[in-house]
């Protein structure tokens, strides 16, 4: 990619009107969407946008793609999946229990919550249930093996929705929200009420503390071979190494994206070592790791609070999607 010779790819976006906060975005095939907090998508083909209300009834609170179809969970204890055609199929009914977290694998096994209870459905559409300690706040597929991952207060429980064992146990006082496995397999790390993360190595179930953020870390991506953990929550994105097998322990993070408004949104591109970096005053910058090297997408007037809430690249990285708290969205398209 020759890309960073360049000083702005500013030219290169084109925006789509969302009109309401941001919640997910995504890409279906080749299609942008975006999830809204206002229970409808915007489905975005050749610069034309559809938009589709899918929770009539309710908010959405949550959304996840396996790139055949948009997941959204509402406030209306509902789970819709919504295809490229713009059909929205029913998918779970929690009698009006709000979906605070919903995931999805490329096979199309999912997992929600609704409120303690934790459901888990296999590709086949078989649903099993467990009853988490608190209300979870985060879940994640373990990348290998049908597996859960579920954080609650405490730490973290890991589930084999198959079997009738009780969960194996990573623990850690405190309220952990969101949670993310390495791609390996070898780390689980939350992000905590308190401004930290905590991470276990899952052989032996060591700890590891990772803090000094001045504010909540809501956003983590892993870099395409596992060795960076990308995170918000300070005034550049904070950039942790998990090359050996300690992970992060011992080791200073590295910093990129250095600005004077916080990061809120990471991503990395699916096959280079370049970190996409969405802020809380709507500038959205991508990152060259190996040199620091810096290039602007999206910049905001003075004084902006219309933060980046979502920021996802297509497959092959050529394609950059991202929204807005307030309803504000575009497509970065990199050149060739």
């Amino acid at each position: 990619m020759n890309t960073f010779h360049t000083s702005s790819l500013t030219a290169n976006v084109t925006p789509v009107i969302a009109g309401a906060h941001v919640i997910k975005a995504g890409f279906l095939g080749r299609m942008p969407v975006f999830a809204l907090s206002d229970g409808s998508i915007v489905l975005s083909e050749a610069g034309e946008d559809r938009r589709v209300v899918v929770h009539e009834e309710g908010a959405i609170l949550c959304a996840a793609t396996d790139g055949k179809r948009l997941y959204t969970g509402g406030d209306d204890g509902n789970i819709f999946a919504t295809t490229p055609d713009g059909t929205s199929t029913l998918i779970a009914d929690e009698n009006g229990t709000w979906i605070d977290t919903l995931i999805v694998r490329d096979d199309g096994a999912l997992a929600w919550n609704a409120g303690r209870e934790v459901r888990a459905r296999d590709a086949k559409g078989e649903v099993k249930s467990w009853r988490a300690p608190t209300t979870p706040r985060g879940l994640a597929f373990y990348p290998k093996g049908y597996r859960l991952g579920i954080a609650h207060y405490n730490g973290v429980s890991l589930w084999f929705p198959n079997t009738a064992a009780a969960p194996e146990r990573l623990e850690w006082k405190g309220s952990h929200l969101d949670l993310t496995f390495s791609p390996d397999g070898r780390f689980a790390v939350t992000s905590m009420q308190e401004n930290a993360l905590h991470g276990w190595r899952i052989a032996d179930k060591a700890d590891m503390r990772m803090t000094g953020y001045p504010a909540k870390t809501r956003s983590v991506s892993w870099s395409q071979d596992g060795n960076w953990l990308a995170t918000s929550g300070a005034e550049a994105c904070v950039i942790w190494p998990f090359q050996s097998k300690g992970g992060p322990m011992g080791q200073s993070p590295r910093e990129c994206g250095v600005r004077p408004a916080r990061v809120s949104a990471t991503a990395f591109h699916p096959k280079a070592l370049i970190l996409a970096i969405g802020y809380e005053d709507g500038w959205i910058l991508l990152c060259r790791l190996q040199d620091g090297s810096e290039i602007l997408v999206r910049s905001a007037p003075e004084g902006s609070t219309d933060a980046v809430s979502a920021l996802v690249w297509d497959d092959n990285g050529r394609r950059l999607a991202f929204g807005t708290t307030q309803g504000a969205a575009g497509l970065l398209t990199l050149p060739v």
